[in-house]
């Protein structure tokens, strides 16, 4: 039954998306000259499918309120201005609720969005442009339970609401401004210097150090490794624990060897040319060049300011301790 519910819903949304036409571009015009706000209504579950659209174009920076219909007959239609815009939605088109705020919102010259599966009722009559839903039956046995025709008007909310993004020329940033708390907000505001706490986040040697002072540095850091400069203070490589662990799995001859070693110059055990990132870099981008790095994950990366001079360094410890999940969609 689950599966015949779901191939139901999903072969309704395919008619629904072959009846976008004109009228569908005339709402989203309407919906883009609108110098007020965008009034939604609905009854019942339309009543909830119209909330989501409300928040969805809310979230999107178009001034959007859900208005109840029953309250707006009580009284709250003294919300609606001449400026404003009237998207209601009743699958039968006769709701009683929705049909009674017409006329007083026709009286003040607000235009009306309808979406309805009658073509022919009060509802599209009185409609400027008319979103009109597929002829499908709803998914339960009985064709009695709001169901299909919630998932098409919740779809085509959907619609209207990425279209408009479009239309408007919406950017990531601007929704940053709506969405500042959560992961949401995190990912699209935070930045890799937000991370770093002064001299405790960057570790740094110089390329004619010796082995045993990188040593000392990671260790007392504790970020996995230090990053590595050459005479002019640009990043020259790092050297990570990775690279430690290597450093002492070389064939050993004996004491003599190991303090060798240690005397050896950073420069010859470095990696050149490590991958980095900026401070200003979003710190969700960093943390999918780590993940995504080829031929394997890095553990490590240095931030780096405009002229490749270490900021600091940040280890994937550091970006699940700021709320990100390594490995899963944020």
């Amino acid at each position: 039954m689950a599966r015949d519910v779901l191939a139901s819903e999903s072969s309704a949304l395919l008619l629904q998306r072959d009846l976008i036409d004109e009228q569908f571009c005339r709402a989203c015009r309407l919906i883009y000259d609108c110098r007020g706000r965008v009034i939604i209504s609905g009854m019942g579950k339309s009543g909830h499918i119209a909330q989501k659209i409300a928040a969805s174009l809310t979230s999107t920076g178009i001034a959007t309120h859900f208005m109840h219909p029953a309250e707006g007959v009580h009284g709250d239609l003294g919300v609606v201005h001449k400026h404003d815009l009237l998207l209601a939605i009743s699958n039968s088109g006769e709701t009683a609720e929705i049909t009674s705020l017409l006329g007083p919102v026709g009286s003040v010259g607000v235009p009306v969005i309808a979406i309805t599966r009658n073509a022919e009722s009060t509802l599209a009559r009185h409609s400027d442009a008319l979103l009109l839903l597929a002829d499908a039956p709803e998914a339960d046995p009985h064709n009695l339970v709001p169901t299909t025709s919630t998932t098409l008007t919740l779809a085509l909310g959907d619609a209207l609401t990425i279209t408009l993004m479009q239309m408007r020329g919406f950017t990531p940033e601007e929704f940053a401004v709506f969405h500042p708390s959560g992961m949401l907000g995190k990912r699209l505001t935070l930045r890799v210097a937000d991370l770093l706490r002064g001299d405790e986040t960057n570790p740094v040697i110089s390329h004619d150090s010796i082995f045993s002072h990188a040593l000392e540095v990671i260790t007392s850091h504790a970020l996995g490794g230090t990053s590595i400069v050459g005479a002019d203070g640009r990043l020259a490589g790092i050297l990570t624990d990775g690279d430690v662990r290597r450093v002492f799995r070389r064939p050993s001859s004996g004491e003599s060897t190991v303090a060798e070693v240690m005397q050896t110059p950073v420069s010859e055990l470095m990696t050149r040319e490590p991958s980095s990132i900026r401070g200003d870099d979003l710190a969700y981008d960093a943390l999918q060049l780590m993940e995504n790095h080829r031929p394997r994950p890095i553990m490590v990366l240095p931030v780096l300011d405009g002229e490749d001079r270490p900021l600091g360094m940040i280890n994937i410890h550091t970006l699940l301790q700021a709320g990100f999940k390594a490995g899963k969609q944020q």
